[in-house]
């Protein structure tokens, strides 16, 4: 019958076999906000830090959508109420539109 001792001492044994796990964290960027409202993205024109994000939420009635200029990136449409989240790892311009009314711009800079 194994005593208690043992039983430790198997117990750590097998611990010390297992490979050692190394989590490099990263911290995560901080999230901007832009509002679509009154056919306008407020504001429109914001700063980053690469690996940023930025939260788009519709608050007018109609559809609209952030379309990037160089065709980066598209939300599709969205309606009242939703949002979608854009992170940007690399430095740049990225100037945008909404694909249904065209005269709403922004741009987003990312140093």
């Amino acid at each position: 019958m194994p005593t208690r001792r043992s039983v430790l001492s198997s117990s750590l044994a097998a611990l010390g076999a297992l490979p050692v796990l190394v989590v490099s964290a990263r911290a995560e960027g901080m999230v901007h906000e832009v509002t679509i409202q009154g056919f306008a993205f407020v504001p429109a024109r914001i700063s980053l830090a690469p690996g940023d994000s930025v939260v788009f939420t519709n608050r007018d009635l109609a559809p609209h959508t952030v379309t990037a200029e160089s065709g980066a990136f598209d939300s599709g449409r969205l309606g009242m109420g939703q949002s979608v989240r854009m992170t940007f790892p690399a430095a740049g311009s990225y100037p945008y539109f909404c694909a249904i009314h065209p005269r709403m711009r922004g741009a987003i800079q990312v140093r």
